[in-house]
């Protein structure tokens, strides 16, 4: 169901993309031991999901605002880079979960960077 009420960054295919990561982290870190919960699977669902939030966050701000939230959701996909391969080296996902993430994030980390470019080239034209 569609909600009656529309943000203008949930327009952002950038952002939709983050939220479903998020998810399928989510997923992911279901399986993971127990004495995980609050250490390594918190981490990671926490670097997953501060992806999109720090798009939403940012976007309603100035250009420089926004590019600073860009630059902090792309360190937490470089997070979940580091969080996917531990989690694949302690066998918690398989070699299939671990690429899958990592195709995953390197898409959203190279829209990202290319909004960002967008957003400073824009600005360097339109001072």
């Amino acid at each position: 169901m569609k909600s009656n009420y529309h943000f203008k960054f949930e327009d952002l295919i950038v952002y939709q993309k983050a939220m479903d990561f998020g998810e399928v982290v989510d997923e992911q870190v279901k399986q993971f031991p127990n004495h995980e919960l609050y250490a390594f699977s918190s981490q990671f669902r926490r670097a997953a999901d501060s992806i999109a939030l720090n798009l939403a966050e940012g976007y309603p701000g100035s250009d420089a605002q926004f590019v600073k939230h860009i630059n902090h959701a792309i360190h937490s996909a470089n997070e979940c880079v580091s969080c996917s391969t531990k989690a694949k080296r302690r066998k918690y996902v398989s070699f299939e979960q671990n690429e899958n993430n990592r195709k995953l994030i390197s898409e959203l980390t190279k829209m990202m960077s290319s909004l960002r470019n967008k957003i400073i080239e824009r600005n360097k034209t339109n001072p």
